[in-house]
């Protein structure tokens, strides 16, 4: 480490001994037992890890598995809007309980704990990571299959906290059809590899919009070359995601659930099961 490191780890890009070592994994709350640990990643914002986050969960959900999301996007938190449980959290002397969704998935967001969901979160990088490590290991999750880590754009102080504290077992990549999305989801990528994280595949966000007149799908960002970017860095493409409005008002109302298209393949999250265990 620099003498002059700021210990600011999302506006340095050398690969010090900060990033190289591997610190020991928190414990997860003692009252907990997670099986699979996913997160769901991009190089920026806007492009929809929160939806794909969401319909994972609500698949895996459907398909039988125990299922919950830690939300780890402190400052853009979307995940209680998005099912529909923007209570406040509740706990014990053991823990906190997460807050239920209407079909039983197991969330936790910083906005569980604030007083005003809509009170900005000011707060440096170190205390952003040091309440992602809390929501792991001060949580009461009880028995879950998946855990879906929804987080924050780019590869700052939260991701590095991420993959260095929780078991991750592998991460899905969201982009969308623009070059410069693309160009930016290699630095995601990147990070995964350095922090020796496997990655999953790649979803393609707002690849088309369906005319409703004639069905015709309109590519309103160029045709996509998704199968193109995945061969050449060898990635597993997941699913790619159409603009839907009725997709869209599911998310504002916090009816995530009911939104039923399975875009991943059912055989999806059993092979995901299957993944060799990682440091717990």
């Amino acid at each position: 480490m620099s003498e002059s490191c700021n210990h600011q780890c999302s506006s340095c890009s050398k690969d010090c001994a900060s990033r190289q070592q591997a610190p020991e994994k928190e414990a997860l709350n003692e009252l907990s037992r997670v099986k699979k640990v996913i997160a769901v990643v991009s190089g920026k914002g806007g492009v929809g890890k929160s939806l794909v986050t969401g319909l994972l969960a609500s698949q895996a959900q459907r398909e039988g598995w125990k299922t919950a999301v830690l939300d780890a996007d402190i400052t853009g938190p979307s995940i209680p809007k998005m099912f529909g449980a923007e209570r406040h959290a509740q706990g014990c002397d053991q823990g906190i309980f997460p807050e239920l969704s209407a079909g039983g998935i197991k969330l936790i967001s910083v906005n569980h704990l604030l007083e005003n969901p809509s009170d900005p979160v000011l707060w440096r990088g170190p205390i952003i990571a040091g309440v992602v490590k809390q929501f792991w290991s001060n949580v009461i999750w009880d028995d879950v299959d998946f855990m879906f880590v929804d987080m924050p754009p780019g590869t700052g102080d939260v991701a590095l906290t991420v993959f260095q504290s929780l078991p991750v077992d592998g991460i899905v990549v969201v982009t969308s059809p623009q070059e410069l999305v693309s160009m930016i989801v290699g630095k995601a990528l990147k990070m995964a590899e350095m922090m020796k994280v496997p990655v999953l595949g790649i979803v393609e966000n707002m690849s088309w919009v369906e005319c409703e007149d004639c069905g015709k799908k309109i590519h309103i960002y160029g045709e996509s070359r998704l199968s193109d970017y995945a061969a050449q860095n060898n990635l597993q493409v997941l699913a790619q995601l159409p603009i839907k409005p009725q997709i869209a008002r599911a998310c504002d109302t916090g009816k995530i659930e009911t939104v039923t298209d399975s875009f991943f393949s059912t055989d999806l999250l059993k092979s995901w099961m299957d993944l060799p265990a990682r440091e717990a």
